[in-house]
């Protein structure tokens, strides 16, 4: 049988930007495994292991995957799928490496960021201090379509407001990181990085072990000790439940995994009442009161007596209940004042007002297009930017100016004419490239990185994340509802 063929060169891979879109050509692009290649650098085993294995060996390995994948029911459903078929999310075996010193600046750099998002939501929904200092202005956040009025003066056990929290990284060279965005409403991703492991573990047991990788599979019980922590006080072991909007939801599966894992109720809205301002589920027994609810269900959806007054998902009163101080909810209600675009590039000043700290990890340099100075460059330089909807995700709504036909930079043009604040610009970035199985062969793919921080009593981060991996060549597409697949992320104990 023939060995894989092994291709580390960025020169040919055309490169883009991040979240969607068509790339362009660039030879700048970071390679993880080459640009560490080293006899006993940390690819060193990786390099050793696709050298001695046939291609043959790796696509049945891939198809054992799949099935695996597919027998656990690890799927999603992509939202406007008319056909509404659940989709298997690609796992590409290839796992991505990073020493210590390298996951330690990520780890230090994410945790500094949720600390002063956590404060910052305290801020705005309380004293309001940094709108009252002028760091940022006042209309900015209250006229955000993400502040919650309900929110104001509501207080959380330990301030804390963003219990779990994805914040999107990407490298673009072997020092330098940079936040893409901060995700601090409903954060998904975290049991395909536990499942990611487990497959890796199963299927390549001698890697994993000569690797020494840190493990991951202890973070369900990280986050139910982060749960239990902002609990109301209680005679009794709090009781945590998962509040899904149900199986149609594209994460449901996500949902029933967490509270296995948890060992937790999985509730639909249905399942809880209030009574005697007190939050119930009802189960076999009866009924149990409720401490601490990690929903993952929106704002809008919660309570119909609060918000939509046509929820079927939410609980009729949950809002008292939680003004009372007898429920807990995570995350808090009014997080996405916190992590839409128009509020990630004050994070920065943010770290320096609440903490006292130089950010440890960088934004991309972004122009807000409701300035009319900003919006003038980048009106000038369209054809050179990445043009983003502020509340968009899933890499829609955005234009990828190097790739666009002319048509379509001026039809954008007329877009950012006619509403600049709902807009926000970035330069296109050279991201990094990690070794993947494609159907060439071993092949660089672009990737960004999601780590996963929960507080609780203290805030931290399992070492690992939710490696996203392009798998199209000619497109940098790492969101799995546009056709992106997920790597295991290897943190080497030990690796300098």
């Amino acid at each position: 049988m023939e060995a894989v063929a092994l291709d580390t060169s960025c020169a040919p891979e055309p490169c883009a930007e991040h979240g969607g879109g068509e790339r362009t050509m660039t030879p700048h692009c970071f390679d993880e495994m080459a640009g560490t290649s080293a006899a006993d650098g940390p690819y060193a085993p990786i390099e050793r292991w696709l050298a001695e294995t046939p291609k043959a060996g790796l696509e049945q390995a891939r198809a054992a995957a799949d099935a695996h994948f597919r027998q656990r029911g690890i799927t999603f459903a992509v939202y406007g799928d008319a056909s509404g078929a659940e989709r298997l999310i690609p796992f590409d075996l290839v796992p991505r490496v990073l020493t210590r010193p390298e996951w330690s600046r990520v780890e230090r750099g994410c945790i500094q960021r949720v600390r002063a998002l956590n404060a910052f939501l305290a801020d705005v929904y309380g004293p309001q201090e940094i709108l009252r200092a002028g760091v940022i202005p006042r209309e900015e956040v209250e006229g955000n379509p993400g502040f919650e009025a309900l929110a104001r003066g509501l207080t959380v056990p330990l301030g804390v407001h963003a219990h779990v929290a994805g914040i999107d990284l990407v490298r673009t060279s072997k020092d330098d990181w940079y936040v893409l965005e901060d995700n601090l409403r409903t954060p998904s991703g975290v049991s395909y990085m536990l499942e990611n492991r487990a497959a890796t573990q199963r299927f390549f047991p001698k890697l994993f072990r000569e690797m020494r990788v840190a493990a991951v599979d202890h973070y369900p019980d990280v986050l139910l000790d982060a749960l239990r922590a902002v609990a109301p006080p209680c005679d009794a072991e709090p009781n945590v439940v998962i509040l899904t909007p149900g199986a149609f939801n594209s994460a449901y599966f996500e949902h029933g995994f967490l509270a296995s894992r948890m060992g937790v109720m999985l509730v639909q809205g249905q399942d809880l009442y209030v009574e005697d301002d007190t939050l119930y589920v009802r189960d076999t027994r009866g009924r149990r009161r409720v401490d601490v609810v990690y929903r993952r269900v929106d704002d809008a959806f919660l309570d119909p007596d609060a918000f939509r007054s046509d929820s079927v998902l939410g609980v009729k009163g949950l809002l008292g209940v939680v003004r009372k101080g007898r429920v807990t909810l995570a995350n808090a209600i009014g997080n996405g004042v916190a992590d839409d675009k128009a509020t990630y590039v004050h994070v920065p000043a943010m770290i320096r007002f609440y903490l006292g700290e130089t950010p440890i990890l960088d934004n991309v340099p972004t122009h807000r297009c409701r300035d009319p100075k900003e919006l003038g460059y980048v009106l000038d330089h369209l054809a050179e930017l990445v043009v983003k909807e502020v509340r968009g995700s899933g890499g829609y709504g955005m234009l990828v100016g190097p790739a666009a036909s002319r048509a379509e930079l001026e039809a954008f043009r007329e877009r950012l004419l006619a509403h600049p604040d709902d807009y926000v610009a970035q330069p296109t970035l050279a991201l990094s490239t990690c070794p993947t199985l494609v159907e060439q062969g071993i092949a660089p793919r672009h990737v960004d990185l999601r780590p996963f921080v929960l507080s609780g009593r203290t805030t931290t981060v399992v070492p690992g994340g939710l490696t996203r991996v392009a798998l199209r060549e000619g497109s940098l597409v790492v969101n799995s509802s546009q056709g992106g697949g997920t790597k295991d992320t290897f943190i080497l104990e030990g690796h300098a």
